[in-house]
């Protein structure tokens, strides 16, 4: 799967609308409201028939009721073709730091609108499952942050005619304060990013303790904030401050480079491609970088019918998007 084969063999609706089929049900169409396997039929209107029946379209014959491959994922009531959804999966998928919707619009043909709603449906597909195994062996973790400068700047005013005596202050504005995220990196294994509003011990103990097996060995800074979100656990600190980036004992090489690591590629991604990125959403963001990195050592059309594959049991409206 690459973008000659989409091009050439899923360049319509109904050989992409055959492909997801093939993808989501490898044993049988799987009815979405009683859950029946390989028990679904695709209706055919009679030669006769006044009542034309849509392409893709198929019956259940235990609940009788009709559905599509699309129903109860994020592709439902979506008037984007399914072959316009197969090659934004797999440009976004291939793309290391990320695909802007500004660049999908251009590349599509969409409007930018329906490109920005695309992406975040596909990043809450991206999603991590709450259910997955947790981190074991060797755990890297760190914090980092997104975004501008915190603090105030200066804001010029026009002068105008003051009473005598009186004083024109400048006026503090506001600037965007940057964005807490928190990784866990497993050494060869996967990565779990969270957005947290506050690094607080408070905060990040519960995110830890669900993600992190209670056995794994822990490795941080030499913060304060981490160290006491981990306790009671066990765990190595290499001191940045003193200019100590790792060291070995036993033959374990005790760092947090890995992590830093997957920070360099996360902010460059977001510097280099999408250049802001709101607190709102950056969770969803984060979805989609670790998504490609725990699927970094497959080939990007595997990477795609691995995406493929996460759409089901997920629906995001676009009032959810922009809801303040």
């Amino acid at each position: 799967m690459n973008l000659t084969s989409i091009s050439h063999k899923l360049n319509d609706a109904t050989a992409a609308r055959e492909f997801f089929e093939a993808q989501r049900w490898p044993d049988g169409a799987i009815c979405p409201f009683c859950g029946l396997i390989g028990e679904a039929y695709r209706l055919k209107a009679k030669a006769d028939s006044k009542s034309p029946v849509r392409p893709g379209v198929w019956k259940c014959k235990g609940c009788r009721k009709q559905f599509t491959v699309t129903k109860g994922t994020i592709f439902e009531d979506s008037h984007i073709p399914l072959n316009t959804w197969l090659m934004a999966i797999h440009l976004i998928c291939s793309s290391k730091k990320g695909m802007s919707a500004h660049q999908l619009h251009r590349m599509l043909g969409v409007t930018y609108k329906a490109a920005w709603f695309m992406v975040h449906r596909l990043r809450y597909a991206a999603t991590q499952d709450p259910l997955a195994a947790q981190l074991s062996g060797t755990v890297e973790v760190d914090e980092t942050y997104i975004g501008g400068k915190r603090g105030t700047k200066k804001r010029k005013r026009v002068p105008r005619t003051m009473q005598l005596g009186q004083r024109d202050h400048d006026q503090p504005a506001p600037t965007d304060g940057k964005q807490a995220v928190v990784s866990m990196v497993q050494r060869n294994g996967e990565v779990r990013s969270h957005h947290v509003q506050r690094v607080t011990a408070k905060t990040l103990r519960p995110i830890l303790n669900h993600n992190i097996e209670y056995g794994a060995r822990i490795m941080t800074d030499s913060g304060t904030v981490l160290h006491g979100a981990i306790h009671p656990r066990k765990h190595d600190q290499v001191n940045h401050k003193a200019e100590e980036y790792g060291r070995y004992e036993n033959g374990v090489c005790i760092s947090t480079n890995t992590v830093e690591g997957f920070f360099s590629l996360l902010k460059r991604g977001i510097t280099g491609t999408y250049h802001h990125v709101s607190a709102q959403h950056l969770h969803r963001y984060l979805s989609e970088f670790d998504f490609r990195y725990n699927t970094r050592k497959i080939s990007d059309g595997e990477r795609s019918c691995r995406l493929i594959g996460k759409v089901s049991g997920k629906r995001l409206m676009y009032k959810q998007l922009v809801k303040l």
